[in-house]
């Protein structure tokens, strides 16, 4: 299977640059940079190199607690992040804290295309390698492995569906991958299961990185200037599908609570014009001031809009996505509501509902949405204890981050022989950083 995929993106190779532009064109791509996704334009800092790789927003910035956590624990160590998506880049060196932007260097990841790979770790060097959820790329895992760079799996994430689809068609394979990493860090209990299913070993306890992440940062002078007399429903990270739901349920609210006012904000901003031509809101990218339907189609304003809730979904949920982050409001102290599509976070969701710090809206339409958030707006007392609930659990998910970089240094550091079984590369004290 390795081959044949090193065969077909070798092929593709001479294509991509084409595909590249074109997506630049249509602002997926920065094209200031594109010599990066080749694998170019390294610029290795001395000593110790921790690179650490997430494909998107959600990954990327889970990974910025650990990078905290590390830097602490390694003084004198630098940081490679890489990330596959222009709004990822944006977010996570932003949302960077500022003590640590002399050691952090951010690249977009190259294309998994074998001799792009070989040519980033040449220039690169990294003295080690962590990847974020599901990030298994055969070239790049295959590479970095022959190069002997060790390999760690953080935030580690796999679905039913996917796992079931490596046990029957490729159990050998998945088991030579999952091996290859000398550390793997499960996100829960669930994905500890599947993994262990496909052949992983000498697994750390699970835990959700995504729980460590300090609450979203927001422009004060920006919230005091969106509060209103009026309620305020905000339903974010919303997917192609539940916007319509969304506004059919605020023509039902709208009666009941007189100036309402619906915020929505698209899971990617670049759809701002689509949704609110098909919802017929005001936009937030345009300076527009909001009217009854909003739609905040710009980056890293998420924290802003939670404070501003009275009530928030969480989108991806009303459709068969698997939903976005709710620790993210849970952080906030904020009522949370969820479609039924939730496996994402199955665990997390499972802690916020047993602590009564969320409601599921099942099946999901107009009218069972529009009932939920009436329910939390009409009741005051309802939606404060909610919010309660919501903070306290995710102040007690906190601490994956710490934990995982202790186990991290020792990994780098051992003390003693590693498991049976594992194949865990111990560095010597001091290791020499030639190209390979």
């Amino acid at each position: 299977m390795s081959l044949l995929w090193h065969f077909a993106t070798s092929a593709a190779a001479p294509f991509i640059p084409f595909w590249l532009k074109r997506r630049a064109s249509r602002g997926k791509e920065d094209l200031a940079r594109l010599e990066e996704r080749y694998g170019r334009n390294p610029n290795r800092p001395p000593g110790t190199l921790i690179w650490l790789h997430g494909a998107s927003v959600g990954e990327g910035l889970s990974l910025l607690p650990l990078i905290e956590a590390l830097a602490e624990r390694l003084p004198e160590s630098h940081f490679l992040l890489t990330t596959g998506t222009v709004t990822s880049a944006k977010l996570t060196m932003e949302r960077m804290p500022t003590h640590l932007r002399d050691r952090v260097q951010h690249r977009y990841a190259p294309i998994d295309v074998l001799a792009w790979v070989a040519r980033f770790l040449a220039g690169w060097n990294p003295t080690v390698a962590i990847f974020a959820e599901s990030e298994l790329w055969p070239n790049r895992l295959l590479a970095t492995k022959h190069v002997r760079v060790p390999m760690a799996l953080v935030n580690a994430r796999i679905s039913f569906k996917s796992a079931e689809t490596w046990r029957r068609w490729a159990p050998g394979p998945a088991r030579r991958m999952l091996r290859g990493f000398s550390l793997i860090q499960p996100q829960s209990t669930n994905d500890e299961a599947r993994l262990r299913q496909l052949g992983a070993v000498g697994m750390l306890p699970s835990g959700d990185l995504k729980a460590s992440a300090p609450p979203l940062p927001h422009d004060p002078a920006a919230l005091a200037a969106l509060r209103h007399d009026g309620k305020t429903f905000v339903a974010a990270s919303t997917h192609p599908g539940e916007e319509l739901v969304i506004a059919a349920a605020h023509a039902l609210l709208a009666p009941r609570h007189p100036g309402l006012r619906t915020i929505i904000i698209p899971r990617h901003p670049e759809r701002g014009a689509e949704v609110a031509a098909l919802v017929g809101g005001t936009r937030r990218s345009l300076g527009e001031a909001p009217g009854a339907l909003h739609v905040a189609d710009t980056l890293g304003e998420l924290g802003l809009f939670y404070r501003l809730a009275d009530v928030a979904l969480v989108g991806g949920s009303l459709v068969p996505h698997g939903g976005q982050n709710p620790m993210e409001p849970a952080r906030l102290g904020c009522p949370i509501l969820l479609g039924p599509h939730t496996g994402n976070f199955q665990e997390r969701v499972l802690d916020l509902v047993e602590a009564g710090a969320v409601r599921v809206v099942e099946p999901g339409d107009a009218a069972t949405l529009a009932a939920a958030v009436h329910d939390v707006l009409s009741n005051r007392d309802e939606a404060r204890r909610m919010a309660e609930a919501a903070r306290e659990v995710a102040q007690q998910a906190t601490g994956t981050a710490d934990r995982l970089a202790d186990e991290i240094v020792q990994w780098l550091r051992p003390a003693k022989p590693p498991p049976e079984g594992s194949e865990v590369w111990a560095p010597e004290a001091e290791r020499e950083h030639q190209t390979p």
